[in-house]
């Protein structure tokens, strides 16, 4: 019965100091006296919890601020060189050029190991090793249909059909890729031997509008 007394009036004390959450204000001896228990260590006063508390909760928000300055500041970077590259394939004057701008710029701008290209048909003067020209309706493609129609880049690593019809002989020296389709146009891969230089779940929006400004480019050469 004791038991269930001293159980009551913790709640009913708990629940009157809910309600008044400024009583410690006016007995400061009783605040600094109350101790709170911790998952490890000894007991600790009311004041100085209170102040672990805060100061965890500062640690963390800082740690996020950190993660969200490094974010920007990768965003801008990728930002200006996304501009940088329409730029560059904007200037030249064919289409052969237009994509060794691409090529170049993916191999060195965004630290690509290995860049590769599928177009659906030919472009004059150009027969470059990281080029293939496959028709739209070869089976060989069947398995980028959907990549395709969606439009939108995949990160990762690629299913074993796609990889080994983009990096041929070099396919096992690639552990992620950023696969950039373009209706109509053909593929754009980015390969790189660090597992974790792509992966599932990041951003595309970059990606995205990079096989846009090529596709674009190109079309200037149309016909």
């Amino acid at each position: 019965m004791s038991d269930t007394t001293e159980k009551l009036s913790a709640h009913e004390v708990a629940a009157w100091l809910r309600r008044h959450p400024k009583f410690l204000q006016q007995f400061p001896d009783l605040a600094i006296s109350m101790v709170v228990p911790r998952d490890n260590g000894p007991a600790a006063s009311l004041a100085s919890y209170q102040l672990e508390v805060l100061r965890d909760k500062n640690r963390e928000l800082s740690r996020r601020l950190q993660e969200l300055f490094a974010n920007a500041q990768e965003n801008e970077r990728l930002a200006v060189r996304t501009h940088q590259l329409t730029l560059a394939l904007m200037r030249q004057t064919t289409a052969a050029d237009t994509l060794r701008a691409m090529v170049a710029s993916l191999a060195e701008d965004f630290q690509g190991d290995l860049v590769r290209v599928v177009l659906f048909e030919p472009v004059a003067g150009l027969d470059d090793d990281w080029l293939q020209v496959i028709d739209e309706d070869d089976r060989r493609l069947a398995a980028f249909h959907d990549a395709l129609k969606d439009g939108e880049p995949i990160c990762g690593r690629l299913h074993p059909d796609k990889h080994a019809l983009l990096y041929g002989m070099r396919a096992e020296d690639v552990q992620s890729s950023a696969l950039l389709p373009m209706s109509g146009v053909g593929l754009v891969t980015v390969g790189s031997r660090d597992p974790n230089r792509f992966f599932p779940g990041m951003g595309t929006l970059f990606l995205r509008m990079m096989g846009e400004a090529l596709a674009v480019a190109l079309r200037r050469f149309d016909g």
